[in-house]
């Protein structure tokens, strides 16, 4: 398989989705759908009536129409969902968690891939966090049944994922161990997905799977030499990111210390040898900044394949962000007041997080105390041993006393935003709650947010995908039009 130089990141939780991965791909680059909470995704728009039928179409599409079936029964309201608490949500995820569930999670990663492949041949790729462990199993074998060509897995070592997509393109059982904190000595603990057990006679009917590539998301040259070298099966290549990408981003390295701003401060030490990565023979892409125009030309004069874009895209027409919020930034950033703030303490995983600093949003202080702690959806939990071995599941975005009960650290809760609901908001599915407060988005973005206006046509106020990568793919950098890497 042959990919294309320019990546499109894997954003939030349905900010990179179908629509944006579909028309990425189909102008010959690489669409990357996200992966995160899709499983939640795919309830919210059944539940306020499937506009346009996308969902029920992927799904008739399914191997077993009857499990599409039961789901599309439970979850779809064609007159939308109910004013109080919003569309209907599944039960959060376990170690051990029933098949209903695993075959929902499935459902939904056949779902994104299968419309985001829909109507061209071109790859399409799906972005897992390798924090949000117990539903990346079932979601990766979605997308596997749907065609999958790239899988990336960032925020965290994936180093059991190649030989899990090896056996999974023959359903053949799996395991992933779970990070487990205080877990003693000797302590293991797994969450597995036997296909056949979950989709009886599946293996025979579809036969085995593509098996697609495996791009990891790395921010250190020892990651990239351990993955390369320890992971169990084949490792494809790297994707690059530096501090200054959207999102999570890692923490630095050595003793951290902190600006006038209260953001972490990242050093040399931070920075990637690309000639100690190129020495490991894999094709690299660099992100973070590099959707700037002009930088993908200093990406491969460097040896990168390419680069993977994600803030450009994440403004863009085909978006999956709430329209009216896209355009507020817009308008900031057109008027040159807008600002990116790395946040050590908003997400619950501990990882910094870039915050769009917007009023009305999650990233005010003032507004978000008026919400009351709450983790409903769960896709960022903690998992824990309590004292008789069993797992426990808590979240620093929960009620502080409930957090403190189940082990946690009080301190570790102060300035957490439940990213779960806020980036469900930030792309139109917001929870509303039953004394009437409404979810508020969280916009995340990378460090080169003020400058994406160059994006925009002369006199127009919103931009597509499509001028994303001409502006990417300029003259100076005409080889990038013609020159495809074989991976």
């Amino acid at each position: 398989m042959r990919l294309p130089i320019v990546i499109q990141g894997g954003m939030g939780v349905a900010i990179s989705h179908w629509l944006l991965a579909k028309t990425v791909s189909s102008l010959g680059q690489l669409g990357v759908v996200s992966g995160i909470g899709i499983d939640l995704v795919l309830c919210c728009r059944l539940g306020e009536g499937d506009l346009g039928g996308h969902v029920r179409r992927a799904l008739q599409h399914f191997p077993f129409p009857h499990v599409a079936e039961r789901v599309i029964d439970e979850y779809f309201r064609a007159s939308g969902p109910l004013e109080e608490g919003g569309s209907k949500l599944p039960t959060l995820w376990t170690a051990a968690p029933t098949i209903e569930r695993v075959q929902l999670g499935v459902l939904a990663g056949f779902m994104e891939v299968f419309l985001a492949k829909e109507g061209h041949e071109n790859p399409v790729g799906i972005n897992l966090l390798e924090k949000a462990q117990l539903g990346n199993l079932s979601v990766l074998y979605g997308a596997m049944l749907a065609g999958v060509d790239v899988v990336l897995v960032g925020a965290g070592v994936p180093m059991k994922f190649p030989g899990i997509i090896d056996r999974l393109a023959k359903h053949e059982h799996v395991t992933y161990p779970l990070d487990v904190c205080g877990a003693s000595e000797g302590q293991e603990s797994h969450i597995e997905l036997c296909p056949d057990e979950v989709f009886p006679g599946l293996p025979e009917r579809v036969g085995e799977l593509q098996r697609p590539k495996f791009l990891p998301i790395v921010s250190s040259n020892a990651l990239a030499t351990a993955l390369a070298k320890r992971a169990n099966g084949r490792v494809d290549g790297f994707v690059v990111e530096n501090p200054i990408a959207g999102g999570h981003n890692a923490p630095p390295r050595g003793l951290i210390s902190h600006n006038d701003k209260g953001e972490p401060v990242y050093t040399e030490k931070d920075n990637v040898d690309l000639d100690k990565l190129k020495a490991l023979g894999l094709p690299f892409w660099l992100a973070g900044g590099f959707g700037r125009p002009g930088r993908l030309k200093e990406a491969l004069d460097c040896g990168a394949a390419g680069v993977q874009v994600g803030t450009p895209f994440a403004y863009c027409d085909e978006s999956g962000m709430e329209p009216a919020l896209r355009q507020r930034v817009l308008y900031k950033v057109c008027a040159g007041k807008i600002e990116v703030r790395t946040d050590p303490k908003a997400s619950p995983t501990g990882f910094p997080f870039k915050v769009v600093q917007l009023e009305g949003t999650a990233s005010d202080p003032r507004t978000r105390e008026k919400r009351e702690r709450v983790c409903d959806l769960g896709m960022l939990r903690q998992i824990y041993a309590k004292e008789d071995g069993s797992l426990g599941y808590r979240c620093a975005a929960e009620p502080v006393s409930a957090y403190e009960q189940k082990g946690g650290n009080p301190a570790d809760t102060e300035g957490v935003i439940c990213l779960c609901s806020s980036l469900g908001a930030t792309a139109g599915y917001p929870r509303h709650r039953k004394n009437g407060y409404v979810e508020l988005p969280l916009v995340t973005a990378g460090d080169m947010l003020p400058e994406i206006g160059c994006f925009l046509p002369e006199g127009a106020t919103h931009y597509s995908a499509a001028d994303v990568l001409r502006a990417i793919l300029d003259p100076q950098a005409s080889v990038a039009l013609s020159r495809a890497v074989s991976a």
